[in-house]
């Protein structure tokens, strides 16, 4: 009988949980993050911007998936993709400074980071998961930076508004939103004469998608051993500019 009524409270707990994960405030969030993220980002190709990350020294790194209290963590991860465009913008600020810059996918808001530190004129970050763009604020306080406006719109359907710049790192990951992003890059370009650069590892769904064709190879860096470790042994990410033919 015990064990009977112990699992049925331990599936209402759960239950409630899950049911409760859109009701966090912020302070609870940060105070989630505070605790089960650690300060890292020195091992990364930007060894000069510190980044709240999931390590394995933290909590979650093993802990069972369904105690998570959030939609998946992309935010808690530095991607590699994410890290080649950022080092390239950092390598090359005249890329950003003065201009209005849009961080696509921002997830933990690296390469807004970047983007400001390199004197671009606005920053917005991008991200659809709403815990993204609070962590991009503590990833910005983190580095003495105002933080970016941060927006959790989905505008990759949206009319484009007039960035100048527009940083993409590993959202070609899936079919389907590499084709949205190709038309609605397009959009972007065609109306606003919009910048695009892409950062990616060399993923599937971006090497085979037919954006390829248009794309231009501005650099390539080899990756961290820790970061080839988290990322199934890929090498090598590089920076793509895209050039359509309009």
């Amino acid at each position: 009988m015990f064990v009977s009524w112990s699992r049925r409270f331990i599936l209402c707990t759960l239950i409630y949980s899950l049911s409760t994960r859109k009701c966090h405030t912020d302070e609870y969030i940060r105070r989630f993050i505070l605790e089960n993220t650690e300060v890292g980002g020195d091992q990364s190709l930007t060894p000069e911007i510190r980044l709240r990350l999931f390590t394995p020294k933290c909590r979650f790194w093993k802990e069972r998936p369904e105690l998570w209290p959030f939609s998946d963590p992309f935010w808690a991860i530095y991607w590699p993709g994410g890290q080649a465009v950022s080092r390239y913008i950092m390598d090359n600020p005249e890329m950003c400074r003065g201009k209005a810059v849009l961080d696509l996918g921002s997830g933990c808001g690296a390469s807004a980071i970047v983007a400001k530190k390199c004197g671009a004129k606005d920053v917005t970050a991008n991200d659809i998961d709403t815990v993204a763009g609070l962590v991009t604020i503590m990833n910005s306080e983190l580095n003495n930076l105002a933080p970016p406006v941060c927006s959790a719109d989905n505008m990759i359907s949206s009319e484009p508004e007039p960035f100048d710049l527009i940083l993409l790192g590993d959202m070609f990951y899936d079919e389907t939103l590499a084709t949205d992003l190709h038309a609605w890059l397009d959009t972007c370009i065609k109306t606003h004469g919009a910048m695009v650069l892409i950062g990616d590892p060399g993923r599937a769904a971006f090497e085979g998608h037919n954006i390829h064709h248009h794309l231009h190879h501005l650099a390539q860096y080899e990756l961290p051993q820790s970061v080839r470790e988290e990322n199934y042994g890929l090498i090598y990410s590089s920076v793509w500019c895209y050039r359509p033919r309009l």
